[in-house]
C-alpha cells in the first residue's frame, strides 16, 4: 500500500541515524583495550518522538474548486490523482473538521463511477480512511463537529447507491471496523484520536442504520455485496437506538422475507436470524412481530425451519432451526391467522407429535430425533406452541386432525423404567410434566378427544401413582418441577392442574364419567394426605395441590344431591380442617388466601344442599368458624362468607348457632352484622348522620359514588346500577340474613344498633323505590312521556317510597330521643348514687367530730352521758312485773359514753406450770407433782376417787 511504504521510507533514515549515534568511533580517544565508547543513547520513547509526523493541513477548497469548476470538472486523469493524493495525505486519519469536504468529494466522485470506472479503487481508498478514528485538534472539536460527522456517515451509507461491487463492499467493511478500529500508524503532532465510541454514537444520530436497511434492496442480486452488508446490519443491530431505526425502515420484513436467497455457505440465514433476534430483543418488538406477521415472511420461515429439520446434520443447523422456532412462535402468539393460512401450523403439529402418534407424511417418514440437547430444546419449543396456537379456535381442527391429545396423553403414564424413552431421566421428566401441561391448555378445546382416549382413567391412575410409595424421585431441575426435588409433587401438581381445566368446561359425561370412576373419594384420600404432611403449611405447591383439589371437587359436586353426599362427612372433617387455620398466614404469600377462598368455595357447592352434610357442619361447630371468619371483617372475604350464611339460614337448626355464638370482645353476631352494614354504607358515601338516622329521603340507599356515575339508558337485557349494586355490596345479604332471624328482640344490641336496623328492615321497600326512580329517569333521558294512568302510577309510588323513608326517620327520631332520655335518666340515678355517698361521708365525719369534743372538752362529755342517760332511761319499759327484782346494769359515777357492764379478767395458768401444750394434763384424774418446774406423770401414785 502507498501509505505502507511511505511509512517504511520515513522511518529508514531515522533508524540509520541511532545506528550510527550507537557506534564508537575507531581512532581518537580510544581506551587501549579497544573497546567502542557509546557516546549518546536513544531511547524508545525519543524514537517515537522523531517519528512524529509534522502534520501539515491541506487546501481542500482547491481540491473542490477543481472537481466542481466548470473548465476543471472534466479533468478526470487530475481528479483521480487529487483523490490519490487525499488518501496519502490523511492516511492517518481524517480530520474532523476536513471531514464535510472529503464527503463532498466521494459524492461527486460516485456520480462519474458509471462513466469512468477509474474512479473506483482511488474512491476505495479514500472510502477506506473511514475505518480509521478521526482526528481531533482540540477537546471540543467532538461536540462542536458532531452534527458535521453524522450527516457525514448518513452519506457515506447513501454511497451505497453507486454501482460499484467493490465500493460497496468497502463502505460495509469500514462501517464494521467502527466496532474494531484500527489504530493510527503513526502520531500526529498536534492531533488525537476521537474516542472509540465517538463513531458509534453518530452513526445513531445520523441514521446509518435505517440508510443502510434501506439499501437492502440494492445488493440482493449481489451474494458478496448482500453478506458484507449482513455483516454490518448484525453489528448495527446491537443497540436499541440503531433497531428503532432498522425498525422504521421496515428491517424486519425486508430481511426474513429474502431468508432463503440462495447461499452455498448458509451465512445469510445465520446473519438474517441473527439481526431479527436484536431486533426483537432490542427494538421495537411490537413493530417488528407486525413487520414479520407478512404472508411472505411467514413462507421464508416455513421453508428454512423445515429445510433445516430435515436436512441439517450440523451442530449449527440444529440451533439455527431452535432460532428460527423460537421466532415463530413469538409471531404465532401476536398474529396467527399468517401461520395457519400458510400451513406452517399445521407442519409444526405434525413436528410435535410425529415421535409419539405415526404418521405417513413424507416430512416425516425418515426423520428422527437424536435426543441431543437441541433436539431436546426443540421438543419443549414444539409443546409451547401447540400451547400458543390453542388459543385460537380455528386451530382446533388441526389439533384433532394431528391427534395432538393422544400424543400428549402418551406421557402421562408412570415413570417406572428409567431410560425406556431413550430419553436421560431427568429430561424426560421434564419433556413429561410439559406435556402435561400443555394438554392443560390442549385438552378443554378438544373434549371428545380427550374422551376418547379415556382421560379420566389415564389421570386417576396417575395421580394413584404419585400417592404410592415406590423407589421414583423426580430431579425438580426445570421450570415445571418446581417443588418436586425427591419426591413426586410435581406430577401431583400438573396432573391436578390438567384434571382442574377439564372439569371446568362443564361437560356433564366427563364429570360424571369422573364420578363412576370413584374420583370423589380418591381425591379426598390425596387432600387429607397432603393436608396431614408436615410440610403443607410452608409449601407454596402442596398450597396450590389443595387449591387445586377442592375447586375440582367442588365443580363435581355443586349440581348433585348425590355427589354432594359421596362427600359426606369425611369431606366435612376435612374442609372444617381447612378453615381452622391461623389468620395470620391469608398473608404469607405461599397461597393460604387462595386456599381459604377455595374452602369456602366448597363449601358453598359440597356441602350446602345436602342435609346431612350440614347438620354434620353445625355438629361439629362449623357456624361458629364461618362466623369467625366473618369477624375478622376481610373486605374480599365477608361477600363469600356472608352468602354462605344466607343458604345455611334455610336450615332451621342454624338459627340457634347465630344466636349462641359470641366473638372475641363477647359481640353478639345481630351486633356484628349491623357493624358491617354501617361499614359498608361509610364506604358507599351513603348519607347518614351522626345517630345514623336517613337525611334523603329521596335515596335512602343511594351513596356518593352511586351518585356521581352519569345516568345512561340501557338496553331492557342489561341490569341497571340499582340492580347491579345489589351484588357488588354486601347490604341485600345482611338484610337477608335479619329476614331469617328476625328484627327484634335481637341479642348485644344498642339503641343506637336498632336506629341503624330500622333501615335494614326497609331495605326491599327503599331498592324498589330506587329502582322506580332510575325508571323515571330513563324515560326522561330517552324523551319518552308517559300516559295519563302511568304517570299518576309513577307519582303515587314516588311518594309512597318518600313516605316510607320519612316514616323510618321519624322513627328513627323517636328512638334516638327515647334513648337520650333513657341516658338523662341514668344520668341522674347516677348522681343521686353519688349525693347519697356524700352524704354519709359527711355523717361519718360529724360522727368523729362529736367523738373529739368529748374527749376534748369536759362539758361536752357531761352533756353527751346526760343524753346517753336519758335515752337509755326512756328506752326501758314503765311497767315492772310485781315481786320482781330489778338489777342496775349501770356502773354508777362513770364520766364515759361508751358502752359498759361487768367485766371479768381471766388470766392463763403460766405454762411451767402446765408444761407447754404438748404435756399430758389430765389433772382431774391424777395427782401430778412438780418435778423441774412441769406437770409430769409420777410412778407409784395412787388414784384417789
Amino acid at each position: 500500500m502507498p501509505a505502507a511504504q511511505e511509512v517504511a521510507t520515513a522511518r529508514a533514515p531515522v533508524q540509520a541515524n541511532s545506528m550510527a549515534l550507537t557506534e564508537a568511533p575507531k581512532s581518537g580517544n580510544n581506551k587501549p583495550n579497544g573497546r567502542p565508547v557509546v557516546r549518546l543513547l536513544v531511547t524508545d520513547t525519543e524514537l517515537v518522538q522523531r517519528e512524529a509526523i509534522q502534520f501539515k493541513p491541506m487546501d481542500l477548497e482547491r481540491v473542490v474548486k477543481l472537481f466542481e469548476g466548470p473548465f476543471s470538472k472534466d479533468l478526470i486523469e487530475r481528479h483521480m490523482k487529487a483523490l490519490k493524493k487525499i488518501s496519502k495525505h490523511y492516511y492517518n486519519g481524517i480530520l474532523l473538521r476536513d471531514l464535510p469536504q472529503i464527503m463532498k468529494l466521494l459524492n461527486i466522485s460516485a456520480t462519474k463511477i458509471e462513466d469512468h470506472r477509474d474512479f473506483i479503487d482511488p474512491v476505495c481508498d479514500v472510502v477506506k480512511l473511514f475505518s480509521l478514528p478521526f482526528l481531533k485538534e482540540k477537546m471540543s472539536d467532538e461536540v462542536l463537529y458532531a452534527q458535521t460527522v453524522a450527516e457525514s456517515l448518513s452519506q457515506l451509507g447513501c454511497l451505497m447507491r453507486v454501482p460499484s461491487s467493490q465500493v460497496r463492499v468497502q463502505i460495509c467493511n469500514s462501517v464494521a471496523n467502527f466496532y474494531s478500529p484500527q489504530s493510527t500508524k503513526l502520531p500526529t503532532d498536534g492531533f488525537q484520536p476521537t474516542s472509540v465510541t465517538y463513531k458509534l454514537q453518530m452513526a445513531e444520530v445520523g441514521g446509518l442504520a435505517e440508510t443502510l436497511v434501506l439499501s437492502l434492496a440494492i445488493v440482493e442480486n449481489n451474494l458478496q455485496e448482500k453478506l458484507a452488508l449482513l455483516r454490518v446490519l448484525q453489528l448495527l443491530s446491537g443497540t436499541p437506538e440503531n433497531c428503532k431505526l432498522m425498525a422504521r425502515a421496515h428491517a424486519a420484513r425486508r430481511i426474513c422475507s429474502r431468508l432463503n436467497d440462495a447461499d452455498p455457505s448458509g451465512q445469510i440465514l445465520f446473519r438474517s436470524s441473527e439481526i431479527l433476534w436484536n431486533l426483537l430483543e432490542n427494538g421495537p418488538k411490537e413493530e417488528v412481530i407486525n413487520q414479520l406477521s407478512n404472508i411472505e415472511c411467514i413462507y421464508a420461515l416455513k421453508d428454512s425451519f423445515v429445510r433445516l429439520l430435515t436436512n441439517g446434520c450440523r451442530h449449527h443447523d440444529r440451533q439455527l432451526r431452535n432460532d428460527l422456532l423460537v421466532i415463530a412462535t413469538l409471531i404465532a402468539e401476536n398474529s396467527r391467522p399468517p401461520m395457519i393460512e400458510s400451513g406452517f401450523a399445521k407442519q409444526l403439529i405434525l413436528f410435535a407429535t410425529f415421535s409419539e402418534v405415526k404418521s405417513h407424511n413424507p416430512l416425516v417418514k425418515s426423520l428422527k430425533l437424536l435426543h441431543n440437547h437441541e433436539d431436546f430444546e426443540m421438543k419443549k419449543l414444539l409443546f409451547n406452541m401447540l400451547v400458543v396456537l390453542s388459543k385460537d379456535l380455528s386451530t382446533v381442527q388441526l389439533l384433532c386432525d394431528g391427534k395432538v391429545v393422544l400424543a400428549l396423553f402418551n406421557y402421562v403414564k408412570a415413570n417406572e423404567k428409567h431410560g425406556v424413552h431413550d430419553w436421560p431421566a431427568a429430561r424426560y421428566e421434564d419433556l413429561q410434566l410439559h406435556a402435561i401441561a400443555t394438554l392443560s391448555s390442549v385438552a378443554p378445546l378438544l373434549v371428545e378427544d380427550y374422551i376418547t382416549c379415556q382421560g379420566n382413567t389415564r389421570i386417576l391412575l396417575f395421580l394413584e401413582w404419585c400417592c404410592s410409595q415406590d423407589g421414583f424421585f423426580g430431579q425438580g431441575n426445570c421450570f415445571h418441577g418446581t417443588g418436586g426435588r425427591g419426591n413426586k409433587h410435581a406430577q401431583m401438581r400438573y396432573s391436578l392442574r390438567l384434571l382442574r381445566s377439564v372439569v371446568s368446561v362443564g361437560d356433564e359425561t366427563v364429570n360424571q364419567d369422573l364420578c363412576d370412576q370413584g374420583a370423589i373419594s380418591q381425591l379426598l384420600g390425596i387432600l387429607k394426605k397432603t393436608i396431614s404432611s408436615a410440610e403443607a403449611d410452608n409449601d407454596a405447591v402442596l398450597l396450590e395441590i389443595q387449591c387445586d383439589l377442592l375447586f375440582i371437587l367442588s365443580v363435581i359436586c355443586d349440581p348433585d344431591l348425590h355427589r354432594k353426599e359421596l362427600f359426606g362427612s369425611e369431606g366435612v372433617d376435612l374442609v372444617l380442617q381447612l378453615l381452622k387455620m391461623d389468620p395470620t398466614r391469608f398473608y404469607s404469600g405461599l397461597g393460604h388466601n387462595k386456599l381459604i377462598f377455595c374452602t369456602l368455595d366448597c363449601v358453598w357447592s359440597c356441602i350446602i344442599g345436602c342435609f346431612t352434610s350440614e347438620d354434620y357442619f353445625l355438629e361439629k361447630e362449623g357456624m361458629f368458624i364461618i362466623l369467625d371468619l366473618l369477624a375478622l371483617n376481610l373486605k374480599s372475604m365477608n361477600n363469600l362468607v356472608l352468602g354462605i350464611l344466607v343458604e345455611f339460614c334455610d336450615n332451621p337448626k342454624t338459627m340457634s348457632h347465630i344466636t349462641t355464638w359470641r366473638g372475641k370482645s363477647n359481640e353478639a353476631a345481630p351486633k356484628l352484622l349491623v357493624q358491617l352494614w354501617k361499614q359498608e354504607e361509610e364506604e358507599l358515601g351513603v348519607r347518614r348522620d351522626n345517630y345514623g338516622r336517613i337525611i334523603d329521603a329521596k335515596k335512602p340507599l343511594v351513596g356518593q359514588t352511586q351518585e356521581d356515575q352519569e345516568f345512561t339508558p340501557m338496553p331492557a337485557s342489561s341490569f341497571s346500577i340499582a340492580i347491579m349494586e345489589v351484588a357488588e355490596n354486601i347490604r341485600a345479604k345482611i338484610y337477608s340474613i335479619f329476614s331469617k332471624i328476625g328484627f327484634e328482640n335481637l341479642p348485644g344490641l344498642s339503641a343506637l344498633d336498632y336506629v341503624t336496623l330500622s333501615v335494614i328492615s326497609r331495605y326491599l321497600d327503599f331498592k324498589a323505590g330506587e329502582v322506580w326512580s332510575e325508571i323515571r329517569m330513563e324515560l326522561k333521558a330517552e324523551n319518552i312521556r308517559p300516559v295519563t294512568s302511568d304517570q299518576e302510577a309513577l307519582d303515587v309510588i314516588e311518594r309512597a317510597a318518600e313516605n316510607i323513608s320519612k316514616l323510618v326517620a321519624t322513627h328513627q327520631t323517636e328512638m334516638i330521643e327515647n334513648h337520650q332520655q333513657l341516658e338523662l335518666l341514668e344520668e341522674q340515678q347516677k348522681y343521686a348514687e353519688i349525693k347519697v355517698n356524700h352524704k354519709q361521708r359527711e355523717i361519718v365525719m360529724k360522727s368523729w367530730d362529736n367523738f373529739l369534743a368529748r374527749t376534748s372538752n369536759y362539758e361536752a362529755l357531761k352533756k353527751a352521758k346526760r343524753l346517753q342517760e336519758k335515752s337509755i332511761e326512756s328506752s326501758r319499759p314503765k311497767a315492772r312485773p310485781q315481786n320482781t327484782t330489778v338489777h342496775s346494769t349501770q356502773i354508777p359515777n362513770l364520766n364515759t359514753t361508751v358502752a359498759f357492764g361487768p367485766v371479768v379478767t381471766v388470766e392463763s395458768t403460766p405454762s411451767r406450770l402446765t408444761g407447754g401444750p404438748l404435756a399430758d394434763t389430765e389433772l382431774a384424774l391424777k395427782r401430778v407433782p412438780i418435778r423441774g418446774g412441769a406437770l409430769q406423770k409420777a410412778k407409784g401414785v395412787k388414784m384417789v376417787e
